[in-house]
């Protein structure tokens, strides 16, 4: 049997992203349906989450889903001693599909390997974040109408910043040139450098962040630094006020320029940048809802055409 299940950004093809795009488009014009009527989506969330998992759940609310799961690892019995592979072959005798995040790196990768119902990755340690890439992707082609040949510059956290990782991967299919700004400390693994060599992905390494750096960014992709990965509290002290974005440094920036974050934020982006019309992330978390309704009906196996031509709308 096909394994629906969506662990990694990279197992997806140019064309399977552009499908995603289109399906997550129809879901806009059209979020509320029944087209998942009768389904259970199983949100397990071993790790804190407000966006992705009121996200999916919404998505399969709006869709007619049934959602059953968990916020607090405490509340399982994994606090008795159960293993990651019990819970998941326990869950998938209840659900048709099981959205999972967890602290460890492969998490979703193993429980994509035993579950017998499909797996999404709702992000995995510092590993990959799949469906957070759909709607950054989204939300790039909806602000820049293309995602061939941009400058996207990511910044801040590149080391555990799950999400510039999926990004990295998704838009090798799209000839991007990428700007790096990040402190050693937090620069991107060279695992990523290696894959943007060997997949021919152009990038350029900066340590300063200004208004001359940024002038030539079509995407500026700001991140948080993740406290919550931080062995050492005096290297987080450290770095996370070093890369702090102003309203005077958007002075030059391009008018197509927009800002994208994952969310949460701390105080990486000024306040005073919520009204700039460069300012998409609030937008960006939106879009969250209709990607998240394209995956979950990618993986329960129903197709594009299911849903434009679906009679279930709800006005």
């Amino acid at each position: 049997m096909e394994n629906r299940s969506l662990v990694t950004i990279a197992d997806h093809t140019r064309e399977k992203i552009l499908y995603l795009l289109a399906m997550a488009e129809q879901f806009e014009l059209h979020p509320n349906r029944r087209i998942l009527d009768g389904r259970v989506v199983a949100t397990l969330f071993f790790e804190p989450s407000t966006r992705t998992r009121l996200s999916f759940e919404t998505a399969a609310n709006r869709l007619g889903a049934r959602v059953i799961g968990f916020a607090d690892p405490k509340v399982t019995s994994g606090t008795k001693g159960e293993t990651l592979k019990d819970t998941i072959m326990m869950v998938s005798n209840y659900a048709d599909v099981i959205v999972m995040r967890h602290y460890l790196e492969g998490a979703a990768r193993y429980a994509s390997e035993i579950a017998p119902v499909p797996v999404v990755n709702a992000g995995d340690g510092a590993n990959q974040h799949p469906s957070q890439t759909m709607l950054d992707l989204y939300t790039i082609y909806q602000t820049q109408h293309r995602l061939d040949n941009l400058d996207i510059y990511l910044v801040g956290d590149l080391k555990y910043g799950r999400t510039v990782h999926s990004l990295l991967m998704a838009m090798r299919h799209f000839n991007p040139t990428f700007h790096f700004i990040a402190p050693d400390e937090l620069s991107m693994p060279e695992s990523y450098k290696l894959y943007c060599r060997k997949m021919g992905i152009q990038y350029v390494e900066h340590k300063d962040f200004d208004a001359e750096v940024i002038a030539g960014a079509d995407i500026l992709y700001m991140t948080r630094v993740q406290r919550e990965r931080f062995t050492d509290l005096m290297e987080y002290e450290r770095v996370k006020d070093r890369y702090l974005l102003k309203l005077d440094m958007l002075r030059k920036a391009k008018p197509n320029m927009r800002i994208l974050h994952p969310l949460p934020r701390v105080n990486e982006i000024e306040y005073a940048i919520d009204d700039d019309t460069h300012a998409y992330y609030f937008q960006q978390a939106r879009n969250g809802l209709f990607a998240r309704q394209a995956i979950l009906c990618d993986v329960l196996g129903i197709t594009l055409d299911q849903v434009i031509n679906d009679n279930t709308i709800i006005a």
